[in-house]
């Protein structure tokens, strides 16, 4: 058990019941137990095999490389179309967890041994990318921000399309570019921090501010 993840716990103010749950079941499958992206992760052999996070609605199990799973039981969720790897396990209840224990546990054991077998789901190609039509009419509006775009690396490119796709409003979707388009012009990637690195890198704690 992560004392960090104890602290994350202690301040959820809804699901702390699904929560705790969660947690009891997926550390029972011998998993490394972090704090990441602010949320309880949980690791085999230094990779990402799952996540617990509560949205307003739900909450969840992430599985990091779900659609290489089975789901012989047909309950993984891709979040967004734009979404490859990931897929979700949501919950509405405690008692809905308690009943699916043996099943999560099962899901678990196979996300290991995608793991352990090093499998990775085949990334699409930028072009195959539906890009925002707010997205468009910026490239539209202003010419300079599609050439920064445009020089972007493939990794940085695809992070800022899911990020700019991933709300269902359009003027969520447009302010999300907004903010985006200085660190674009810059060339920086939607996790780069002032210090020069990502803020997924262990050596950036992440507490500097960003551009």
């Amino acid at each position: 058990m992560n004392p960090k993840v104890d602290l994350y716990l202690n301040k959820a103010l809804k699901w702390q019941e699904e929560l705790i749950k969660l947690r009891e079941i997926v550390s029972d499958c011998n998993l490394i137990e972090e704090l990441k992206w602010k949320v309880p992760c949980y690791t085999f052999q230094n990779g990402n095999i799952v996540l617990i996070h509560a949205f307003k609605e739900y909450v969840a199990l992430l599985f990091m490389k779900g659609a290489l799973l089975n789901d012989s039981h047909g309950i993984l969720i891709q979040q967004t179309e734009n979404v490859q790897s990931g897929r979700q396990i949501r919950f509405n209840s405690l008692e809905e967890i308690i009943a699916l224990e043996s099943i999560i546990k099962s899901y678990i054991y196979e996300a290991i041994e995608v793991e352990k077998e090093g499998l990775k789901k085949k990334k699409k190609k930028m072009e195959e990318y539906q890009l925002p039509s707010e997205l468009q009419q910026k490239f539209k509006n202003d010419k300079n921000f599609e050439a920064a775009f445009e020089k972007l690396t493939p990794g940085r490119k695809r992070a800022y399309i899911l990020h700019f796709s991933a709300p269902k409003q359009s003027k969520t979707r447009e302010s999300r570019i907004e903010n985006s388009t200085s660190r674009i012009l810059q060339g920086k990637g939607l996790n780069d921090c002032v210090c020069g690195l990502s803020k997924r890198k262990p050596n950036c704690d992440g507490s500097h501010k960003y551009i």
